[in-house]
């Protein structure tokens, strides 16, 4: 698998990462044998970045990956998790002392004494703004409870104002053939600063593998079931905000597109991994099969200039009118 480095971090990963949301929670049951295989397929498939976060079944993504670190020793994983979901979403929590206390209950969760990458997780948007939230993190970097940190936001202003902070590591974001709103100035921002574009809901919650259509139905404990209009959590997360239907006239139109021998999944990775400045695409997998087909990904010949005009004429003709002012 390629590889490519986060400037600020010296380190390097290979350019399809696993979204371990799914091993925690909200994606319909997955054994903690199926995670485990799972993420065995990942890393023997040349995944080595892994991003989970300490709301995932509370705690139970991270637990899983603990596991699996202590039984994978010698393999070179790069960890990301994320911080601030599990309380009420109020910019005076995020002080020191908290991040102190979840940063503990991570590392103990994946059996570190330094976490590789902490990232507060979409936030309210004043949090990205204040000083004392940075002071924070570079105290959390001096106690070398964390290695470096980042930010996983919901629009392009929030990472915009992220990107400007020096200690900035790495950005996460929606990006895919239905979210292309960063392109425009996040990604050129970020590859200015020297810092990592983490690209998120790359397969915009499985409506770009083209396995779905009018008659699908997610299981009740499924996000995909409870949280279409934002009720449960952020709005814009699901389906990156897309209505399912529009959604589903999208792919059909993008279909054409994909290169023989590859899937749409495959067709819309290799779509995210061409644009400038994206350094990792975390797709999420539910079982070993998902994840090999999503490594192979990384393989494909890069799509060409008139494959990249089709897929933005499909978003501006489709998508752009109910997204793109939005995040």
């Amino acid at each position: 698998m390629d590889k490519r480095t986060f400037p600020r971090l010296g380190r390097t990963v290979g350019t399809i990462g696993l979204g371990a949301w799914q091993l925690g929670a909200d994606w319909g049951t997955v054994s903690e044998d199926e995670a485990d295989a799972t993420l065995r397929a990942a890393v023997e498939a040349g995944t080595t970045f892994l991003d989970t976060a300490d709301v995932y079944g509370d705690g139970r993504s991270e637990r899983i990956i603990g596991r699996f670190l202590r039984e994978s020793a010698g393999d070179d994983l790069f960890v990301a998790t994320k911080m601030g979901r599990r309380v009420a979403q109020h910019p005076s929590a995020y002080v020191l002392d908290n991040f102190r206390a979840w940063t503990d209950r991570s590392r103990a969760n994946l059996g570190v004494d330094r976490l590789d990458l902490v990232q507060l997780h979409c936030p309210p948007t004043e949090v990205l703004r204040t000083d004392a939230v940075y002071d924070a993190l570079d105290t959390l970097v001096a106690e070398q409870r964390i290695a470096a940190y980042g930010v996983s936001v919901e629009t392009v202003d929030e990472a915009l104002a992220a990107i400007a902070r020096p200690g900035v590591a790495s950005v996460q974001i929606i990006l895919n053939a239905l979210r292309l709103k960063p392109l425009e100035r996040v990604l050129p921002a970020a590859a200015a600063a020297g810092v990592g574009i983490i690209a998120r809901v790359p397969l915009a919650s499985g409506l770009l593998s083209g396995r779905y259509d009018e008659n699908t139905r997610f299981a009740a404990d499924d996000h995909r079931t409870f949280n279409r209009d934002g009720s449960a959590f952020d709005v814009g997360e699901t389906f990156s905000g897309v209505d399912f239907h529009t959604g589903l006239a999208a792919v059909r139109r993008l279909a054409p597109l994909v290169p023989p021998q590859a899937t749409m999944a495959q067709f819309a990775l290799r779509w995210v991994l061409d644009q400038p400045g994206v350094t990792v695409a975390i797709p999420g997998a539910r079982n070993p099969a998902q994840a090999k087909a999503n490594a192979a990904a990384a393989e494909l010949t890069p799509l060409d200039d008139a494959t990249q005009r089709a897929v933005r004429e499909v978003y501006d003709d489709l998508i752009r009118p109910q997204v793109h002012h939005r995040w």
